[in-house]
């Protein structure tokens, strides 16, 4: 076995696991698979010919599903929330997570098709949060803080509506000639 692709295999599988939880089992088969790629890598170079990715255990051969092959709207379920990009399981999907594969939660939910009012929340973490909401009587003081906003928009002086209508750039004419 060679100690140095063996090393090289270790801090990749350190890295895997610093993203994501792993068992025990995991890790080892992570640990073999990547230590055999790296193995046929160095062959392949040797040898001076390409290597393509079958040959290094990637494509067809791949025994397990990489993550975001399954349907996004099964992602999100009852008690986690299963990252499209990763397979990493969450309670809630946090923009810094995203960050990590340089997406904003807008751009993950554009792309993985989430309408972008989905929170990106375990469905018992959303109801919880939406029944404190009411508890604390958030629902009301949203209507009526509306309906405060539309009195005061319909207190307006008529001026201020005109102003408020004309297209940017363009001035307001006065009468006088």
């Amino acid at each position: 076995m060679d100690k140095k692709l063996l090393e090289l295999a270790v801090e990749i599988v350190q890295a895997q696991v610093s993203i994501g939880k792993m068992t025990g089992e995991e890790i080892e088969s992570v640990l073999v698979r990547v230590y055999n790629a790296l193995h046929r890598m160095r062959r392949a170079e040797e040898e001076g010919r390409p290597v393509a990715m079958e040959e290094i255990g990637y494509g067809a051969a791949d025994e397990h599903e990489p993550p975001g092959k399954g349907d996004p709207r099964d992602s999100i379920q009852e008690d986690q929330v299963i990252c499209m990009e990763c397979g990493s399981q969450f309670r809630q999907l946090t923009a810094n997570h995203l960050r990590t594969h340089q997406l904003t939660p807008r751009e993950y939910k554009r792309k993985w098709g989430f309408p972008l009012k989905q929170p990106l929340a375990a469905r018992v973490l959303t109801k919880l949060r939406s029944r404190s909401a009411k508890k604390r009587g958030l629902p009301q003081k949203l209507q009526q803080y509306l309906e405060d906003q539309r009195r005061r928009k319909g207190l307006a002086t008529p001026e201020m509506h005109e102003t408020t209508k004309r297209r940017p750039g363009k001035s307001v004419k006065t009468g006088s000639a």
